[in-house]
């Protein structure tokens, strides 16, 4: 009996190695290249396989060698699903050093080995789950819309609120406080329109147009204490061009920035923050709520002076106890000194960076293919042009990990039309790493998919949420109207 477990453990052991072994594979001249591009990324050690293909279909092998760990995985057609259990185990004997990669490839009856790529593993982990908006890249099929929640750890995806149910409306700018998926809001506009705070399991419908406010809220940004969010209001107008690289323009003719109290259902301003001759706009607030900042820009003859605007970026002291904002306003950013326009300012949440969009003019970077992220050191006060993350288009709203190690971002570089999500690490010396795409269980995800990812947003768990009564409220809920 013991002879017949040894000859079976045995032939085990053989199968396994020979699956492990790799062919005899002559040195090939340059560098694979592969989709989406993995190569040299800074990883969490938490995420979901980096499943990849090759540009061109074939047989091939990728071999990770990581840490006191290594894994073989074969593609027929040049595409490696990447087994969940064995990349797991990868990161986590890998966590804190680097993973290699080495891609071998068959043509003719012949292997061919390419040069080893590495993929740096942190330790640092990413927030579980990434919250989005799917539309399509246009500004017409706005109709066809859904929140999602994406866990990051896999490739679990779960639908927040298709607009299928709420009779096919818009619905926007979902917001979490300090990452925390208990505590949430979200717009919706047209049909059930209000703003609806999720606190806790709680769902609150909010009529917030008020007759001393130019529109209902807009861009939100919550308070740390979850007792207020900022909200900016605004006259938006959209215009098209005939023949320019940035297609659609959207613009402010007014606007304002205000603070919603979430127990009293007020709202609350202050003369720098709602002036007739500026445009106060994305306001965003410090870890330790005491301050408020925002982005401001003299107020021009819209849509005529549309490319002579351009956004400082400012700060105002904040009491949450007196509810009151301070007199003096800081400007950080000076919009006509550097020749740029600043926008969604976002603070870590360890009060030691601020990070911004920057583009040659205007509010609405999403559209303009010259926009970028821009990094300010708010210990050192030396700002970071971020040269690793940026590229030739668009990279535009951005969202930071609860531990302030990871930060999530919107850029079109893939092909100038599609807004797809790019993770990126950040050290605690500000230093970054080479942003990777959300990777997809299938390879060909982005090529087949016909929406963007909008305003992505990292949150610290699962929303948990009962559809049917939050489309109850939606339709049928009376709104509490904000004074």
């Amino acid at each position: 009996m013991n002879y017949r477990y040894f000859i079976l453990g045995l032939g085990m052991f053989l199968l396994l190695s020979c699956n492990g072994a790799l062919p005899a594979a002559e040195k090939a001249e340059g560098e694979v290249e592969i989709v989406p591009d993995y190569r040299e990324v800074t990883i969490p050690c938490n995420i979901a396989p980096l499943n990849f293909k090759l540009k061109e279909p074939c047989e091939a092998i990728a071999f990770f060698t990581g840490k006191e760990s290594h894994m073989r995985v074969d593609a027929d057609n040049g595409s490696f699903r990447i087994p969940a259990k064995a990349w797991r185990r990868l990161l986590e004997a890998s966590a804190g050093s680097t993973v290699s990669v080495g891609i071998y490839i068959r043509k003719e009856g012949r292997w061919f080995r390419y040069p080893a790529f590495s993929i740096q593993v942190a330790k640092d982990q990413i927030d579980p789950y990434l919250v989005y908006r799917r539309i399509a890249p246009g500004y017409r099929m706005w109709n066809r819309m859904g929140i999602y929640q994406r866990c990051l750890e896999d490739f679990t995806e779960e639908t927040f609120l298709d607009n299928k149910l709420t009779n096919n409306n818009c619905m926007n700018c979902h917001s979490f406080c300090m990452q925390n998926p208990d505590r949430m809001l979200f717009h919706q506009r047209a049909l059930h329109a209000g703003t609806y705070i999720l606190a806790d399991g709680h769902i609150e419908k909010l009529d917030t147009k008020t007759g001393r406010t130019i529109s209902a809220l807009v861009y939100p940004a919550w308070h740390p204490s979850g007792r207020y969010v900022a909200f900016s209001t605004n006259d938006t107008k959209q215009d098209f061009h005939l023949s320019d690289a940035n297609r659609v323009e959207v613009f402010d003719n007014r606007s304002d920035v205000v603070v919603y109290d979430v127990e009293r259902h007020e709202i609350i301003t202050a003369p720098h923050l709602s002036s007739e001759e500026h445009l106060e706009t994305f306001p965003a607030f410090s870890p330790d709520g005491r301050r408020l900042y925002f982005c401001s820009a003299p107020a021009k003859q819209m849509p005529e002076s549309y490319r002579e605007i351009r956004y400082n970026l400012q700060s105002i002291a904040f009491d949450p106890e007196k509810r009151s904002f301070g007199q003096a306003v800081d400007t950080l950013y000076h919009a006509e000194e550097e020749g740029r326009s600043a926008k969604f300012p976002r603070v870590s949440p360890d009060g030691r960076f601020l990070m911004y969009t920057v583009s040659d003019y205007g509010n609405f970077s999403i559209w303009h293919k010259d926009a970028d992220l821009r990094l300010w050191d708010m210990l050192t006060r030396k700002t970071d042009s971020l040269q690793q993350v940026n590229s030739r288009d668009v990279e535009s709203y951005h969202s930071w990990s609860s531990n302030s190690r990871w930060f999530v971002f919107s850029s079109r570089r893939d092909d100038g039309l599609y807004t797809r999500p790019y993770i990126c690490y950040l050290d605690a010396n500000g230093v970054s790493g080479k942003p990777f795409l959300l990777p997809q269980e299938d390879t060909d995800y982005y090529e087949r998919s016909l929406f963007s990812f909008n305003i992505p947003e990292l949150v610290k768990g699962k929303i948990k949420v009962d559809t049917y009564e939050l489309v109850e409220v939606s339709k049928y809920g009376e709104a509490v109207q904000v004074k």
